[in-house]
């Protein structure tokens, strides 16, 4: 087992990584801004270290800081959390040739899975369900690219290889706007991410969002801990999880999820993953992998008994997983609200000094948050102060659960969207379940 753990991350993140350390017996190391000092995790850490003023490009993101941080303290591993650097593959390479382990996949994994058109590639080879598309980049010449369209078939969406967030893309509905469409999101994906590679796919016009969740051990041992919906979405950001996906096809599930497993198995994946699907009448269609920890991990937690965060630990201290597939079975149904220091009805964020903080109980009750009364929630990062999961034998018990929880937990001195979360958790359609992606925008009026 790993000896001492840096947590290269902030805020509910970095305190559930901390609080899985301890119970494997792991040292740990909490590097924050100077913004951050006043954290939960960092009061709680064995060692702390400030890695720089609050920009998150001055600390969170400065691979020289954190590493010389590793080295000050003797550290053996490194673990990135999700967001900041969990997803760079320069960051694991430069963590493994410094001489510690970075908790999670090796550099070249994180590099095929975050180039979405070498990712679309290698899911197709292990035969993992990909949207129609231009199988690989669009090429230079427009008339090429008006006959991958053509075959797909309109309405088609033209994504950067390099994007994330729902930025650097586009959809097209009529063959009269493709070329400046291709041109317009060359030129955003080149600023944005400095690669204007482009591809091409289907574009799905009512899909729901589902993911299938894998743990593996690089030692050719890779299983599946079933699905979640995160098809409530805002701008493309999640906002409310659970699992499993309800109404999804039990053959279509069975053969993702196979799928997933096996292309785990073919890429030689290490740690925690997860493959991000889009799904539409009956039918999987692969997006994206994520190659580290998920902000919606605990509701898989909850019908699972699986501790994600414990498994990456295990993993990267070199040992096989802990479990197989046949012990991994589903228990009842759970949802995750995202609570966000955010005005609920412009999004706007709401930093500030928190004067009163509830966190509310009970059975199948989860709280994952750093908040404490007195703490000052700082401007310079993400609005994300809690996750609010509950749990319950059936999905109608687990939503009366999350109602009552919602209506028990108290932040007083900022703004929340607990009042949106209200709202959402007593919708008739979204009770009924199986709502799709664009369902919250079009309920919102964006």
């Amino acid at each position: 087992m790993l000896d001492k753990v840096l947590i290269a991350n902030r805020g509910e993140i970095a305190l559930r990584i901390l609080r899985a350390c301890k119970e494997l017996g792991i040292k740990t190391v909490a590097v924050h801004s100077v913004a951050d000092r006043d954290l939960m995790h960092v009061r709680l850490a064995d060692e702390a270290v400030c890695i720089g003023p609050a920009p998150s490009t001055q600390s969170y993101l400065n691979i020289p800081s954190i590493i010389s941080a590793a080295e000050v303290t003797d550290s053996v591993g490194i673990h990135p959390g999700y967001g900041f650097l969990a997803e760079n593959a320069g960051f694991a390479e430069q963590v493994e040739q410094s001489g510690f382990t970075f908790i999670g996949p090796r550099a070249d994994t994180i590099r095929l899975m975050g180039d979405k058109v070498s990712a679309i590639q290698a899911m197709k080879k292990a035969g993992v369900p990909t949207v129609p598309g231009s199988d690989g980049p669009l090429p230079e010449d427009n008339e090429a690219i008006h006959k991958i369209a053509k075959r797909i078939g309109y309405p088609v969406i033209i994504k950067a290889a390099a994007g994330g967030g729902g930025r650097g893309m586009r959809v097209v509905h009529t063959e009269a706007h493709l070329t400046n469409a291709v041109q317009v999101t060359r030129t955003e994906a080149k600023a944005a991410f400095g690669d204007e590679t482009v591809y091409m796919e289907k574009f799905l016009e009512k899909p729901r969002h589902v993911e299938v969740q894998v743990l593996a051990d690089g030692q050719g041992n890779a299983i599946h801990l079933y699905d979640r919906d995160c098809s409530l979405q805002r701008r493309h950001q999640k906002v409310v999880e659970e699992a499993p996906a309800p109404g999804i096809d039990p053959e279509a599930r069975a053969a993702v999820l196979k799928s997933c497993v096996d292309a785990c198995i073919e890429i030689g994946y290490r740690g925690a993953g997860t493959f991000e699907f889009l799904y539409e009448n009956g039918g999987f269609y692969f997006i994206e992998m994520n190659t580290r920890v998920q902000v919606e991990h605990p509701v898989t937690e909850q019908v699972t008994g699986v501790d994600i965060v414990k498994e990456q630990l295990r993993i990267a201290s070199g040992m096989p997983l802990s479990i197989k597939q046949e012990d991994v079975k589903l228990n009842g149904h759970a949802f995750e609200c995202r609570i966000n220091a955010e005005d609920p009805r412009n999004f706007m964020p709401s930093p500030g000094k928190v004067s009163y903080f509830h966190a509310p109980g009970g059975n199948g009750v989860r709280v994952d948050s750093h908040l404490y009364s007195g703490y000052t929630v700082p401007p310079h990062y993400d609005s994300l102060i809690a996750k609010l999961i509950t749990w319950g034998e059936d999905r109608e018990t687990a939503l009366i659960r999350m109602q009552n929880a919602l209506d028990e937990m108290v932040v007083e001195g900022i703004k929340t969207n607990i009042l949106l979360h209200n709202d959402i958790v007593r919708d008739a359609n979204f009770a009924r379940g199986g709502v799709n992606i664009h369902y919250l925008e079009k309920k919102l009026g964006l």
